[in-house]
C-alpha cells in the first residue's frame, strides 16, 4: 500500500511541476490546460483505488474538479486581457484609470466564484469521502498536502519572478 501511495505521489510530482509552472495567465494551449487536469484527475482517482461501490460517487467529484479547472482559467483569460490593456497604455494613463472601488468589486466577484467553486467541490467529494477507508483518507491527505504545497512553492516562484521583472 505504501508502494501505491508513493508512486501517486511520484505521478502528481511529475505532472503537478508543469502545472505550477502553467499558472501564468500566458501559460500552455487550452488543450495543455486540459492535459494537466485530465492528470491530475486520474492521479487522484488511482491513487485512491476507488471500489466499485464508490466509483458510483466518483463522477460528481470529477465535474466538479473540471468546472473549477474551468472556472479558474476563465479567471485568468480575464487577468490576461486586463494586462494586456494596461500594456497598451502608458503609466500615466494606468495610474489615472485606476478605481479602488471597481477593483474591490471585481476581487469581491473573483472570491465569490472561487468560492462557490470551493464549496460545490466540497458537496461533490462529501458522499465519496464519507466511505472511503482510512488507507484511502490517508492517500487522499496527502495528496491534498502535497498539492497545496506545490501551489505554495509557485505562487512564490511568480513573485520572485515578478520581482526579478520589475528590477528589469
Amino acid at each position: 500500500m505504501l508502494r501505491i501511495a508513493g508512486v501517486a505521489i511520484t505521478a502528481l510530482f511529475v505532472t503537478a511541476s508543469p502545472l505550477a509552472y502553467a499558472q501564468a495567465p500566458s501559460a500552455g494551449a487550452p488543450s495543455e490546460r486540459a492535459a494537466l487536469t485530465d492528470a491530475r484527475i486520474e492521479i487522484t482517482k488511482a491513487a485512491l483505488q476507488l471500489t466499485p461501490d464508490q466509483e458510483k460517487y466518483w463522477p460528481a467529484v470529477e465535474e466538479a474538479i473540471r468546472n473549477r479547472a474551468k472556472n479558474r482559467q476563465a479567471r485568468i483569460g480575464k487577468i490576461a486581457e486586463r494586462l494586456s490593456e494596461m500594456h497598451d497604455k502608458s503609466p500615466v494613463e494606468v495610474l489615472r484609470d485606476r478605481n479602488p472601488v471597481d477593483f474591490m468589486q471585481r476581487r469581491a466577484d473573483v472570491l465569490a466564484q472561487r468560492a462557490a467553486d470551493l464549496k460545490k467541490l466540497a458537496d461533490a467529494w462529501q458522499p465519496l469521502y464519507q466511505t472511503l477507508t482510512p488507507d484511502q483518507k490517508r492517500r487522499l491527505t496527502l495528496l491534498t498536502i502535497f498539492a497545496i504545497r506545490e501551489m505554495r512553492g509557485a505562487v512564490e516562484q511568480r513573485r520572485e519572478s515578478f520581482d526579478d521583472d520589475d528590477e528589469d
